[in-house]
């Protein structure tokens, strides 16, 4: 009797708690990313980009060096007066300086040139993830690359529970 009541009350115990499971699903971001034939040609047309860019600023970088040789050049040979002299290494200063700020320019756009290539990847990778998870019953989805939830469910918010617990009206 004692056996039958044992196995009785394990029975319900195993029971209730599958009928509180929940589903949970993981992916690895960075491996999906990688196999994506639009991310390589992305990271293709990225570094195209960034050479092009790079290149300007080398460009740049030696015809200052140029500059400067030739106008130092002129200084040992006596060739230039110092007030002259002065006034040509103002100009390089300024060119430098030029230079300071289009490495800052070229890191913006690069920036600005990665998101606008890699966003329209990411929003059909999230939407794809989000329809399988619904989909399939998922309430939560991590990423394992970076440890993130990457989607929930919305019935398991419990932001305004907390936020009337809290006394903070909602909207």
């Amino acid at each position: 009797m004692k056996k039958i009541c044992v196995l009785t009350l394990g029975l319900i115990l195993t029971l209730s708690v599958s009928g509180f499971a929940q589903k949970f699903g993981y992916l690895n971001s960075v491996a999906l990313l990688t196999e994506l034939p639009e991310v390589k040609q992305a990271d293709s047309d990225l570094q195209a980009y960034q050479t092009q860019l790079t290149k300007r600023g080398q460009e740049m970088v030696k015809d200052l060096q140029d500059e400067v040789t030739e106008l130092e050049r002129k200084k040992e040979q006596g060739i230039i007066s110092p007030k002259d002299y002065a006034a040509q290494a103002e100009v390089l200063k300024g060119k430098e300086n030029a230079i300071g700020t289009y490495e800052q320019d070229m890191y913006k756009k690069l920036s600005e040139k990665r998101e606008e290539l890699y966003k329209p990847i990411l929003e059909r990778v999230n939407t794809a993830m989000q329809a399988i998870a619904r989909e399939n019953g998922y309430l939560l989805v991590f990423d394992t690359s970076t440890q993130v939830l990457l989607y929930a469910d919305e019935t398991l918010d419990i932001t305004p529970l907390v936020k009337a617990r809290l006394g903070i009206a909602g909207k």
